[in-house]
């Protein structure tokens, strides 16, 4: 944690909250700079939505504190109410009034504080340009599709100018291909207003696109935090492997650090990883993502080669997952670019797998990490 607040427009600290005997967020700190893209990651249940209410202020903060701009928003015993945050929020379901205009729904709030009409004309329509919908201030809810419905939540929320907008599952009620043109528009309207945007997501692709820095969660914990790449690139324990993303996670035995990283074996074949905890001695697992492994003709031999047979192709578009079972017992998968012209592996083919050292990664077993996110933020992108 930076010892001086003012570094960080949002700072969580020792966040802890229990609904009885149940704790649902345990010892959670993490803190965001100014005009940045923080994501909570993590699936169903892990306590995301319930630290966005905290910083919203809609939960009582049970132990620890929450600062924004510096000033303790949230402690045991006081809680400045929501009003007075200037936090704006978006939800999965919108939460437009289907009987008001998009004009109406997006001045709900100015009228609600009594922002003189003028005035609430002015900000909607430039709020409304920020998210593409010039023009659309007298058509109701109905008349619009599912993600001009998003924008309108959007611009409801912006119009109030927050420090700090929470988006939770926003993109959640969108097929796929919608979801994937908004998280680009979403990410492109954060850059031109450059509101510190907090966005909670259990889809893995939508925090890679969209976030400057990831804190993935599990059971109320954060267990890693990180630039996207860094923490797709070097998880540090399996569950954020496993989560993020597809990886091939294979139990092996750790002989120590050796030239280049750590040895260990899978059955009877020795391999060097050369990421991850080098001194790891004992049980263990290794991991590396499918696009890393390198299939060869049959009989290819050196470092880090492994016999084995393709089981199944399954062909996805620009991707063929090849899906390979190893001599040493593991089944793995395998990406390879799809140039269109012949497939390259079939069920049957014996292949060689190749794991290149600098793609294979050791991860002891034991506790997972619970690196805190306002320690991993100080960490340059």
């Amino acid at each position: 944690m930076a010892a001086a607040s003012d570094k960080w427009l949002l700072e969580v600290r020792e966040l802890h909250l229990a609904y009885g005997e149940h704790e649902v967020v345990h010892g959670l700190s993490f803190s965001l700079e100014r005009g940045s893209i923080g994501c909570l990651l993590g699936p169903s249940g892990c306590g995301k939505t319930t630290v966005l209410r905290c910083i919203a202020g809609f939960e009582a903060v049970q132990e620890g504190e929450i600062r924004l701009n510096g000033k303790v928003v949230s402690r045991p015993g006081a809680n400045l109410p929501p009003e007075k945050r200037r936090i704006g929020m978006v939800f999965q379901d919108y939460a437009l009034f289907p009987h008001m205009t998009v004009g109406d729904n997006v001045a709900y709030g100015l009228a609600i504080r009594k922002i003189p009409r003028a005035e609430r004309t002015t900000r909607v329509t430039d709020a409304l340009r920020m998210v593409r919908l010039e023009g659309y201030e007298g058509r109701r809810p109905a008349q619009l599709s599912g993600g001009q419905r998003q924008r309108v939540a959007l611009a409801r929320a912006l119009v109030n100018r927050p420090r700090v907008l929470l988006l939770d599952e926003p993109l959640g009620a969108l097929d796929l291909k919608l979801r994937q043109e908004m998280q680009i528009e979403l990410k492109a309207i954060q850059d031109e207003v450059g509101i510190t945007f907090i966005y909670v997501t259990h889809d893995q692709e939508e925090a890679l696109t969209m976030s400057d820095r990831i804190a993935v969660m599990s059971n109320g914990r954060v267990e890693q935090v990180g630039p996207p790449k860094e923490v797709y690139e070097e998880p540090s324990t399996a569950y954020v492997a496993d989560f993020l993303g597809v990886s091939n996670l294979m139990d092996a035995k750790a002989a120590g650090a050796t030239e280049g990283g750590c040895r260990v074996t899978l059955g009877e074949f020795a391999l060097v990883a050369g990421q991850g905890e080098a001194s790891t001695v004992g049980d263990c697992k290794v991991t590396i993502r499918p696009e890393r492994v390198d299939l060869e003709p049959a009989g290819g031999g050196g470092q880090n080669a492994i016999p084995a047979i393709v089981e199944r192709v399954v062909y996805v578009g620009s991707t063929l997952q090849v899906i390979v079972h190893l001599a040493s017992g593991q089944t793995i998968q395998a990406w390879t670019p799809n140039d269109g012209d012949h497939d390259p592996h079939r069920s049957g083919d014996a292949v060689t797998a190749r794991f290149p050292g600098e793609a294979l990664r050791v991860l002891p077993l034991g506790e997972v990490s619970e690196e805190g996110f306002a320690a991993a933020a100080a960490k340059p992108a």
